[in-house]
C-alpha cells in the first residue's frame, strides 16, 4: 500500500460510455459559471447540501473553484472532476471525491448537474465511471454519497449507480432559514 497520499497516481481524466470526467484546469471558470447560472434555481433548493449555491455566482468565483480544485487534486486532498458530454463537449456538471480516508480506503462522492442535462443518463454514466475507477484502480473498500432526503433526483442517481441506502440521519443539517434537514447516506462496500 502506498504510504503517502501524494504518491498515489490518480488519473486526471476518466472516460465513460457517454461522459468524460476531467480535473478542472485554469481557464475552465467561464464554462463552470455558465452551468451554475443556468442551474441556480435547482441548486438553491438544497441550501444545507449545496451552501455555495446561495452565494451570487461570478466568473471569478468559478475560476477560483477550478484553480483550487486543481491544487487539491495535485495534493491528493480531493479529486474534483468536471463532467462533459463525450459527444458534444458540453459541461454537464461537477462530480468528485470530496472527502477521503486513505487508511480504509474510503471515498465520499459529491455531485451537481446542469439543469439542461437532467434526464439524459449522463450523470449516471459519470457516477458509475468514477465508482468503477475508485474500486478497480485505487482499491476503494467504501464509497459513499450523502444526499438530502427530499432530493429524489440525487437519491435515484445513487441507486442507479448501484449504491444502497444505508442510513437516514435525522435533523443532521440545517437550512439558512432554520429548517432542519434529514441526510440520506448511500454506500457501496467491498
Amino acid at each position: 500500500m502506498v504510504s503517502h497520499p501524494i504518491l498515489h497516481d490518480i488519473r486526471a481524466e476518466l472516460r465513460g460510455a457517454t461522459t468524460i470526467l476531467r480535473c478542472p484546469e485554469p481557464g475552465d471558470g467561464a464554462r463552470v459559471h455558465e452551468a451554475v447560472v443556468e442551474s441556480l434555481e435547482d441548486l438553491r433548493k438544497w441550501p444545507a447540501s449545496i451552501p455555495w449555491a446561495m452565494n451570487e455566482p461570478s466568473v471569478d468565483a468559478s475560476e477560483i473553484f477550478c484553480r483550487t480544485s486543481k491544487a487539491d487534486f495535485v495534493k491528493r486532498a480531493r479529486f474534483p472532476y468536471l463532467v462533459f458530454d463525450a459527444e458534444s463537449s458540453v459541461l454537464i456538471g461537477c462530480m468528485g471525491v470530496v472527502q477521503l480516508d486513505w487508511h480504509v480506503p474510503k471515498f465520499e462522492i459529491g455531485f451537481w448537474s446542469r439543469t439542461s442535462s437532467h434526464g439524459k443518463g449522463h450523470m449516471t454514466d459519470a457516477l458509475k465511471t468514477l465508482i468503477s475507477y475508485l474500486r478497480q484502480s485505487i482499491g476503494a473498500r467504501r464509497i459513499e454519497c450523502f444526499t438530502d432526503e427530499q432530493n429524489t433526483k440525487a437519491r435515484a442517481l445513487c441507486e442507479r449507480a448501484g449504491m444502497s441506502h444505508e442510513a437516514t440521519l435525522r435533523n443532521e443539517r440545517i437550512d439558512p432559514d432554520g429548517t432542519l434537514r434529514h441526510t440520506v447516506i448511500y454506500s457501496l462496500v467491498e
